[in-house]
This record gives structure tokens, C-alpha cells and sequence, in this order.
């Protein structure tokens, strides 16, 4: 299989890593939206990072239709989603609110890098400032003090969307999120960052 997208991005991170966890070879190519648009479109018409290339050619994209994709394809055992309800939807509430927390970090990221200063539009950066904010704040309660996975004796998909969801933010977004009002995120984060299935997806 083929990943193809830059892993500053949290999406191409979060699949990245999780191909590793679920112990999926494949091959990253790092080709970006941005500077290599013509390349990216050969691969996906439409230029949407993370791609994932099967072996067969079929072209899947969006983090969460690609791992929803991937779960099918491992044993039981190696799955990041549990298998028990109750726990299942816990998960997802929790990658819900990471994933939101991602995509409001990349608005805010968007909206001060990629826009002219004088044509930004400040009650839409407050407003997405705030749901950054508001989620991770929701993220730091699941967490309690970060010293134990939010699935149980390993990480599961909730565990590795919030641990990259948080490094994406304090790396490109530094002041949009306190850590020392986070520490419980802080401390998942290190303890994340420190497994080889994150350090073979390396942020930059």
C-alpha cells in the first residue's frame, strides 16, 4: 500500500501511524497539497491528503473512511477499535472530538498563514479559536492525568487521534492551547511520542 501525503498533517499522521499499530506495510510518500499539486492529482484527481493506495489501485481517501477500511482488513487482535459497544461508542465520541480539535486547528492555521492579514476575518478566528479550545478542554477530562491509555492496555484509535491531534496543535499552533492547563493531554502526548509505531511516523 501507498500513503501519500506530508505527516504535518494530523489526518495523514493519524493513518500513518495507525497502518504501523496494525502492522500493515506500506510505503509513505510524502507529497504535499500544496507544493506538488500536479504530482498528487496523478495519483487522486481530486487532492486529497491522506490517500491510501491498496494494493489493488483503489484509491481511498479521508483518515476516518481509511481506517474505517483498514479495520477490515487485520485480525481482531490488531484492531484499534473495540469490539465491545459501550466502548466502541466511547471511542468514538472521543476521535470526535479530536478530529474537531484537528480541523478547527488547521482553520486557525489557515486563517493566519495562508490569508491576506487585512482581508482575515476575526469573529470567524474567535469562533474557531474557541472550538479548539473547547475540545481539547473536553479531551483533558477523558484523559485524567494521561498515565493510562483511553483503551485499555494499549492504545486504541482514540488514544493515537488525540495524542496526534494535540502535537499537530502545539507545534502549529503554539498559544492556541495552554499545556500547563492540559498536563493530562501533555503527559498522553509523551508517552505517545515515545512508541515506535509514532516514531516511525515522525511529525516533520
Amino acid at each position: 500500500m501507498r500513503l501519500i501525503g506530508m505527516p504535518d498533517s494530523p489526518y495523514v499522521r493519524r493513518v500513518g501511524i495507525s497502518l504501523v499499530a496494525m502492522g500493515l506495510p506500506f510505503e509513505h510518500e510524502r507529497v504535499s497539497v500544496f507544493r506538488h499539486y500536479d504530482t498528487f492529482a496523478a495519483i487522486n484527481p481530486v487532492v486529497k491528503a491522506p490517500t491510501l493506495v491498496l494494493d489493488d489501485g483503489t484509491v481511498l481517501m479521508d483518515s476516518t473512511l481509511i481506517l474505517d477500511a483498514l479495520e477490515r482488513l487485520v485480525p481482531a487482535d490488531k484492531r484499534l477499535m473495540p469490539a465491545d459497544s459501550a466502548a466502541f461508542i466511547r471511542a468514538q465520541r472521543l476521535i470526535g472530538l479530536a478530529l474537531v480539535a484537528c480541523e478547527k486547528t488547521v482553520q486557525v492555521v489557515y486563517e493566519l498563514e495562508l490569508r491576506p492579514e487585512d482581508k482575515q476575518h476575526q469573529p470567524w478566528l474567535e469562533r474557531v479559536r474557541a472550538q479548539a479550545i473547547t475540545a481539547f478542554d473536553l479531551l483533558e477530562r477523558e484523559v485524567g492525568d494521561g498515565g493510562a491509555w483511553m483503551g485499555g492496555d494499549r492504545p486504541n484509535q482514540a488514544d493515537i487521534t488525540t495524542a496526534v491531534a494535540w502535537y499537530f496543535a502545539q507545534n502549529m499552533a503554539p498559544g492556541l492551547i495552554d499545556p500547563a492547563k492540559h498536563p493530562g493531554l501533555v503527559c498522553l502526548s509523551d508517552r505517545a511520542e515515545a512508541l515506535p509505531e509514532f516514531q516511525a511516523v515522525p511529525y516533520a
